[in-house]
């Protein structure tokens, strides 16, 4: 599956112009995410994953894929200021998947046949994980792809904002473990955010990461967010020498307690 489509979407999908004012600095620069997600990914990864890519993309093992990246709050507000109620769609993928199982993700998936663009891709896979209701969505705008080995997906972030997304729930327990609305203060919040890296690797290979009660948010995802909150304004300071190998990140959620009380 490729798709022929412009960076920006196929015509009329996105409707920047309904971007809350807090959202802006995201709408207004898509680009400035990346170089915000390179700038925190070490040497050594970012080496392996072009090399990764490189050769998916000589053996055609490269998939296209898209996820949604759902902010919901208040209409208003001011550019940089985020507000205290808003929140971003997260999920925790199923234990049983092939790829990332058990990994906190944005809802989303590699790209069907029929579907017509990277929008088109993220709205209807975030439907079927969720239940989120599509209609109630605006699509901002879309971040460049970024490749994710192991699973060979080519991913673009599809950015959206809705002042009310309605319910959301696990949809297939075979793929999907926990469905949250984050709020985007647990982000920000310095004493959930940690440095991860896997086992095998080394403390060097360390990326962003956010630890909250019911999911360890790192890898490209926890990459993604963090970048979001730097171009977005919203980054504080933190410790960038807190770090943990992924099982002992892991070993630290409480499970038992309610999400995301305690991480405002």
């Amino acid at each position: 599956m490729s798709w022929d489509f412009q960076p920006e979407g196929a015509p009329g999908e996105l409707v920047p112009d309904t971007s809350p004012a807090w959202l802006t600095p995201l709408v207004d620069r898509p680009e400035a995410v990346r170089h915000a997600y390179r700038r925190r990914v070490p040497a050594e990864v970012m080496a392996a994953v072009t090399a990764a890519n490189a050769t998916a993309a000589v053996t055609g093992a490269r998939r296209d894929a898209a996820v949604l990246v759902l902010f919901s709050g208040p209409p208003d507000g001011t550019a940089g200021r985020l507000p205290e109620n808003a929140d971003l769609l997260v999920t925790v993928r199923a234990s049983t998947l092939r790829h990332h199982a058990g990994q906190a993700a944005f809802p989303g998936g590699a790209a069907d046949p029929g579907d017509r663009s990277p929008v088109h891709t993220a709205l209807r896979e975030a439907t079927e994980e969720t239940g989120v209701d599509a209609t109630r969505l605006r699509p901002l705008a879309t971040l460049e792809k970024m490749f994710i080995p192991p699973s060979g997906f080519h991913v673009v972030p599809v950015l959206a904002y809705s002042p009310d997304p309605g319910p959301v729930a696990v949809v297939d327990r075979s793929e999907t473990a926990l469905v949250s609305r984050v709020p985007v203060r647990a982000f920000t919040n310095p004493e959930n955010r940690i440095m991860v890296y896997r086992r095998g690797s080394t403390r060097r290979a360390a990326g962003p990461a956010f630890l909250l009660n019911q999911m360890v948010v790192w890898g490209f995802t926890g990459h993604v967010i963090s970048a979001m909150l730097d171009v977005a304004g919203w980054s504080t300071d933190w410790d960038t020498d807190n770090v943990y190998e992924l099982d002992e990140a892991m070993r630290l959620l409480d499970t038992d307690d309610s999400y995301g009380e305690a991480q405002r």
